[in-house]
């Protein structure tokens, strides 16, 4: 089945883009990122922003990455995949990584939510001469099990890197 990525959340200012691969059925389904509520990623956005995210609106949530200088998208524009896993993406095209990080200048650091997102980000980079960035491969948020699962205080410790760009 055809899937097709969202808008970024991004405003002048960003100085931290995550990137995701595609999101999954249920994000999709409600248009929201990181929609299916057993994910990690507002708990642990949460946690580094000291700011609750695990109950308010999708819009107050939107609002408090903007606020902090975080921008939200992912590598993959369109792909075809049935269900919600990466490993059953295919077909995959990329977004415009490049313009957006035309766009916002500001931005000095991009973390890259998974597997799928960084290897998809490494083969863009080798089409698409984009700024040099530092940028790095973060623990899944997703709660699908993995070989490489981590304990939520492991991601939280993890994705901690970001806070040295905000």
């Amino acid at each position: 089945m055809k899937r097709q990525s969202m808008q970024p959340i991004v405003a002048s200012g960003a100085k931290i883009l995550l990137l995701g691969s595609m999101p999954g059925e249920q994000s999709l389904i409600k248009q929201q990122y990181y929609g299916n509520k057993r994910n990690h990623f507002w708990p642990i956005i949460s946690d580094l922003l000291n700011v609750d995210l695990t109950t308010p609106s999708y819009q107050y949530k939107c609002q408090q990455l903007i606020g902090h200088g975080i921008a939200l998208w992912d590598v993959i524009a369109s792909c075809e995949r049935e269900g919600s896993l990466d490993s059953a993406i295919r077909h995959e095209k990329a977004n415009d990584i490049k313009g957006l990080l035309q766009q916002y200048p500001t931005i000095r650091w991009i973390g890259l939510n998974g597997t799928k997102a960084y290897q998809s980000f490494l083969k863009y980079k080798k089409k698409v001469d984009i700024p040099e960035l530092p940028f790095t491969k973060l623990p899944s948020t997703s709660p699908v099990p993995g070989k490489n699962v981590k304990s939520y205080e492991e991601k939280v410790e993890a994705w901690r890197e970001m806070s040295h760009y905000l």
